[in-house]
């Protein structure tokens, strides 16, 4: 039977917050003494802000912004990464009634310009001098950028000032109209603009998505309408918030109350999880798999009567999650077994996390099902959910009490989901985009007459309403044999069997059998050659020794015999280097730019089919 959300779930969603804004003041008003974010500050010591400390300096960035001339849906950029003044800064600039520009801190400055030129923004909010740089470079290209707000930076007097600046603007601009936060609150609509996000794109110029203050609260009031989060939960916030999956899990905060742990320095995750034991985090599943390569790597590294039982409570605790995911009636010697196996082994990886972790959101990119059911085994519930920037990020996601791993969950209350005859999940609701800015043609091609959104994935839904995501339209390919390919589906598969690997490309458009590029996880790799007498060698070393080698071809022949015959992997190699934002290969949202990637491996490739 399909999933039909009850009538509470329908008046949460129904009964939604007027504006983002709107719904950070209504929190305001009714958490006030309760802790809303913490952060670090330069001496590593965790600092916080209540809801009405919070509120206070929101509205006296956004009077600061309003005095500097900001009138209503007018755009102020953010280029930074993850961080407290973030969070403040887009809430003040929702609070003046203006959008927010999203600018990943990693973007070039030609790219920078690009966007804040397109976008027509009025004001940029910048992390440091390495941010301001870049406008500085493209200073002339940017007529419309009247003035810079620098986090954590050198200030000149002039265009560029500072956040404590900011604020005490805005306090003297309010001394003499009080009223002027409330008034431009007041006038904002379900149907303003709140938010410009441009999507990394694996193709072209970004493209600025038009995301409206309805689509965000529908969105919070959706994931809260589920019931599974209250005020008591602790979220752990690292994810960039240039990204539409950060910025839906503050709306989510914004209608619930749950405090948020805010650093977004990703190499500080695995200490900040075990400093601030959260009870639940967003990730992309890049993140599990390098939990997951680095303990299984480590495991095996120690060998012996360890490794033995960690393999031992692997199998234990898998057959026990499969049982409990049937339905079926797990025997007392299974139960009993599991104990043993929880208390040796999961409860160990448990603590990595913190201890504390009731679930974790996936998101962003697909999560190997084997990895998923991997770490549940574990005792660790990764619910995996599925959007796209168009759909203010959230339309699906597995619940904790109602969730089937492989699947990104059920849809949204009140949304709707249909599969197109060629297989392509369609999507209607407040959450879908009003447009790409200043792209008339492509807005209007990326919905059918009566509103649906053209997603660009494949999909199926189960009878009990859930959808399993089968491949990418752009992404599937035809062997010259005639055969249809789903890299995605391969490349998750063997991303559950190679605990080492970082990423796997799987190329054979119009060739006559599938190959793949590889690279391996560069911490993995360093702890295999400490164990494997290749100590201090390069990663490029170790990559291209014959042990490395032969253990990837045992894990490619694995992957063979779990897919097609027209899908195995005939050739690979293993590039000497991994994937990174900053070489282009891969979005900041951690997903693999196919066609950089085959560019700049094109010698190799074409040497597999000569």
């Amino acid at each position: 039977m399909t999933h039909t959300p009850t009538a509470e779930e329908i008046a949460v969603v129904e009964n939604r917050a007027q504006s983002l804004a709107h719904m950070f003041f209504d929190r305001v008003k009714s958490s006030p003494d309760r802790e809303a974010y913490s952060f670090p500050d330069d001496n590593e010591k965790w600092q916080s802000l209540t809801w009405a400390q919070t509120g206070v300096r929101v509205t006296d960035l956004a009077a600061g912004l309003i005095s500097l001339g900001i009138e209503p849906e007018e755009r102020v950029a953010i280029a930074s990464s993850t961080r407290v003044e973030w969070i403040l800064a887009d809430l003040a600039i929702i609070a003046a009634g203006a959008a927010t520009t999203t600018v990943y801190p990693s973007t070039i400055p030609g790219d920078v310009a690009y966007i804040l030129a397109d976008s027509d923004s009025r004001i940029v909010f910048a992390e440091d001098d390495e941010q301001v740089a870049k406008l500085r470079e493209k200073h002339s290209e940017l007529p419309s950028v009247i003035k810079v707000i620098v986090m954590d930076g050198t200030t000149d007097g002039d265009w560029v000032i500072s956040f404590d600046e900011l604020e005490k603007l805005g306090k003297a601009y309010l001394t003499d109209h009080p009223a002027v936060v409330e008034d431009r609150v007041a006038a904002i609509t379900p149907q303003s603009l709140a938010t410009l996000i441009y999507t990394s794109g694996t193709t072209g110029r970004p493209k600025g998505v038009r995301l409206l203050h309805d689509g965000w609260t529908f969105e919070g009031a959706s994931v809260a309408a589920g019931g599974y989060l209250t005020q008591d939960d602790l979220q752990f916030l690292w994810l960039p918030m240039a990204h539409s999956f950060g910025k839906v899990l503050l709306t989510t905060q914004l209608q619930i109350g749950f405090p948020t742990a805010i650093d977004g320095r990703v190499p500080k995750i695995i200490d900040n999880l075990a400093i601030i034991r959260p009870t639940f985090m967003g990730a992309a599943p890049r993140i599990f798999e390098k939990a997951y390569g680095r303990i299984v790597g480590m495991t095996e590294a120690d060998g012996g009567a360890k490794l033995k039982i960690f393999q031992w409570a692997e199998k234990v605790g898998l057959e026990y999650s499969r049982a409990v995911r049937s339905g079926a009636s797990v025997s007392p010697i299974l139960k009993a077994k599991f104990a043993v196996a929880d208390k040796l082994v999961f409860s160990k990886v448990r603590e990595r996390f913190g201890g504390r972790v009731r679930f974790f959101i996936s998101g962003a990119a697909a999560l190997s099902p084997d990895i998923a059911e991997w770490f549940h085994a574990a005792g660790v519930l990764i619910l995996e959910g599925y959007g796209l920037t168009e759909t203010s990020a959230g339309a699906f996601v597995n619940h904790p009490t109602d969730f089937k791993l492989g699947s990104v969950g059920l849809p949204f209350p009140t949304s709707e989901v249909k599969i197109a005859p060629d297989g392509e999940v369609l999507i209607k609701g407040p959450h879908v985009m009003q447009g790409y800015h200043n792209l008339e043609s492509e807005s209007a091609s990326s919905k059918t007459a009566d509103g649906w959104l053209h997603t660009g994935d494949e999909g199926r839904l189960d009878s009990d309403g859930f959808l399993f995501i089968t491949g990418r339209k752009k992404e599937l390919f035809k062997t010259s044999g005639g055969k249809y390919v789903a890299p995605p589906h391969i490349e998750g598969t063997f991303k559950g069997i190679s605990a080492i690997t970082s990423q796997i490309l799987v190329h054979g458009n119009e060739r006559n059998f599938c190959s793949a590029l590889i690279t391996l996880d560069p911490d993995v790799v360093a702890e295999w050659a400490a164990n494997n007498g290749m100590a201090g060698k390069s990663y490029a070393e170790v990559v291209a020794s014959p042990e490395i080698h032969a253990l990837i071809q045992a894990q490619i022949d694995e992957l063979n015999s779990k897919i097609n015959k027209w899908e195995s992997i005939k050739k690979f190699a293993i590039l000497d280097h991994d994937l990174s934002i900053e070489s282009g290969e891969i979005t900041p949202s951690m997903k693999v730019k196919r066609n950089v990637v085959e560019k700049n491996n094109k010698e190799l490739l074409d040497g597999f089919y000569a």
